[in-house]
């Protein structure tokens, strides 16, 4: 390849992020949600009002809550009841999910089927949160979370980049190269680094940060090795259960070995265990999430 042809195709990273209104910032409910739970005094009542100001979010919410995802013995009827069986902290991880999910609503189907991307998503997530349950985590939907955002700055590319995206696809398909490495050398960046600074510039905690841009590099990560462990393997096994697709290509990233040491299931747990466990609650899940 022609080193200044190299070099003249390479895409700004930043560019990418700041010049699009669309990717300000999040919808103000999670934005009001946040400050709420995070203020000095807990007031359910406020964060309660906060909620029933979208009709829409009110009925994905408890559609969720009364998934498999938790799979509750009795029906959950109202966001306060919400609150009080699974806590402000699980409520916001539901929240952020579905601010995104409703931020990325306008792609064209003709750019990626968005339907086949959240439901790739989620069975990254589900099975994050298995793994995480494995390993005794007593907040396993921090892990979902990980999941539903892991791929993040594929929809950047493909809003803002979407003929470069195809390019690059083809080129992983035709040498038989994951995505990602394909992305750093055609671009500069790959999609995982571009998620990340998106949340950078949403001030989102610095774990999804970390999680989100090192999934495909989990020796990079510094603060969360954990976390990001558990999403590079979740990713990996996700891939091999081909519930939706993320838009990639159909080469599996490498698995990282130290990145399984750290988040692998017990021995008594095999991998047939973990994809028939998240089979079996991925499409009630996927209903409740993707439901308008």
């Amino acid at each position: 390849m022609d080193a200044n042809k190299f070099y003249s195709n390479q895409v700004n990273i930043e560019n990418l992020i700041e010049t699009d209104p669309r990717l300000a910032s999040l919808p103000a409910v999670y934005y009001e949600f946040k400050r709420a739970v995070q203020g000095p005094d807990l007031d359910f009542e406020r964060i309660e009002q906060i909620i029933l100001k979208d009709s829409h979010l009110i009925v994905r919410l408890l559609k969720i809550v009364n998934s498999a995802f938790y799979s509750f013995s009795s029906k959950v009827e109202t966001i306060s009841h919400a609150i009080s069986v699974i806590g402000t902290e699980q409520l916001g991880y539901l929240v952020l999910s579905t601010a995104i999910m409703d931020k990325f609503s306008g792609i064209p189907q003709d750019v990626i089927d968005m339907d086949s991307y959240w439901r790739h998503s989620i069975s990254c997530g589900l099975v994050s949160k298995k793994l995480a349950e494995y390993k005794g985590e007593l907040n396993s939907e921090k892990y979902f979370i990980f999941g539903m955002l892991h791929d993040i700055g594929r929809l950047i590319m493909c809003m803002n980049i979407p003929n470069r995206n195809i390019e690059v696809l083809i080129r992983s398909n035709s040498d038989n190269k994951a995505v990602h490495l394909i992305e750093a050398e055609e671009l500069g960046f790959d999609h995982a680094q571009l998620g990340g600074a998106l949340l950078r510039k949403w001030d989102l905690p610095k774990v999804h940060q970390e999680v989100v841009e090192f999934h495909h590099d989990p020796s990079g990560a510094l603060l969360f090795p954990f976390e990001v462990a558990h999403c590079h393997l979740a990713d990996i096994i996700a891939n091999t259960l081909k519930l939706g697709c993320s838009g990639e290509s159909a080469i599996v990233p490498e698995l990282d070995e130290h990145a399984w040491a750290m988040a692998r299931p017990p021995q008594s747990i095999s991998m047939e265990v973990i994809k028939d466990e998240v089979e079996e609650v991925f499409e009630e899940t996927a209903r409740a999430f993707l439901s308008h």
